[in-house]
């Protein structure tokens, strides 16, 4: 009790603490509370991680309680969240911080009353296996650097890009974003714009597509490094008579982008594996729980799907 005290004094002070306590006690009754929470609950992302970190739960004989802002980018709201959550009790916490910073000070706090937690999708700042559990997420500057080799690919080594970012504090899209740009670069494309904030909807990135029109009639090709944001670009584009025009290259699936990819609107998506990082997420909370120990960082993968290999076996359920 006395190590724990001194961990939960250390985390409010600092901000960050590398101590963690002892594994958590299970649930009264032996099923073990593990709390997954997302960035948002509305894109057909989270849907699938949300599947993912479910099934995984029933596996293992824990309940998974799902609980995200209702926008990607109301830090206040997560946070507000995360405290709750832990003031009911918790065997684990699973978190997608929407800000890599702002997160810091609940991660502490969990960790000082002995609570694992695991980070996924988008890192925190801290070290994984010190600070939190284990990071479990695509290797997201690998996927921005598919992104640009295809983008390069499909413009024969030359002319000018455009890059949507996604928002600032987004330690996911940033290095998808610094991935694309170093390699797009690299290989002889000119980046035209590379300033712009799609922000946290499909309307909002729309809107700041349609701002940029001028640049995307001079350039030949464009990247946006996560769902609404391709799917903003992508009504900007079809409104301005500029989609299958342009070589798109996007980021992640849902029903309206795969169908793109199949008419040719979008060249390229590199998607992800979601419901597997759900359910690794809430596994490898469970393994922490138990004392075991696990791997400080966990790749889910990643691959770049086109209209050639949409159907291949390795493909197509992740365009589902």
């Amino acid at each position: 009790m006395l190590t724990r005290r001194i961990c939960l004094s250390l985390s409010l002070c600092l901000g960050l603490a590398a101590c963690g306590g002892e594994p958590a006690a299970p649930s009264a009754d032996g099923q073990p509370r593990f709390a997954v929470v997302p960035k948002g609950t509305t894109h057909v992302f989270w849907k699938a991680v949300e599947a993912g970190a479910k099934s995984g739960g029933e596996a293992i004989g824990a309940e998974v309680l799902w609980k995200g802002p209702l926008q990607e980018n109301d830090r206040a709201q997560q946070i507000a969240l995360v405290q709750q959550l832990l003031s009911e009790g918790l065997d684990g916490l699973a978190l997608a911080p929407l800000d890599h910073a702002a997160l810091v000070p609940v991660v502490a706090q969990a960790r000082g009353r002995g609570i694992p937690v695991v980070i996924f999708d988008s890192d925190l700042d801290g070290t994984p296996g010190a600070d939190f559990a284990s990071f479990v997420a695509t290797d997201n500057r690998a996927g921005g650097r598919l992104a640009g080799e295809k983008l390069a690919a499909l413009l024969g080594g030359k002319g000018k890009a455009v890059l949507l970012r996604y928002q600032v504090g987004s330690a996911s899209t940033e290095a998808r974003e610094q991935g694309f740009l170093d390699t797009a670069r690299a290989a002889g494309i000119e980046i035209a714009i590379d300033n712009r904030f799609a922000g946290a909807t499909v309307g909002e990135a729309k809107t700041t597509a349609l701002n940029m029109l001028d640049a995307l009639r001079e350039a030949q090709g464009v990247f946006c490094s996560n769902e609404p944001t391709t799917a903003g670009m992508l009504l900007a584009l079809e409104q301005a008579g500029l989609a299958g025009k342009l070589r798109f290259v996007g980021f992640d699936a849902s029903p309206p982008l795969v169908a793109a990819l199949g008419d040719g609107r979008i060249d390229a998506l590199v998607v992800q594996d979601p419901r597997r990082m759900g359910r690794i997420a809430v596994e490898t909370l469970d393994k922490v729980r138990r004392g075991e120990s696990v791997p400080a960082s966990i790749d889910t993968g990643a691959v770049l799907a086109t209209r050639e290999n949409m159907g291949a076996s390795e493909i197509a359920p992740l365009l589902q």
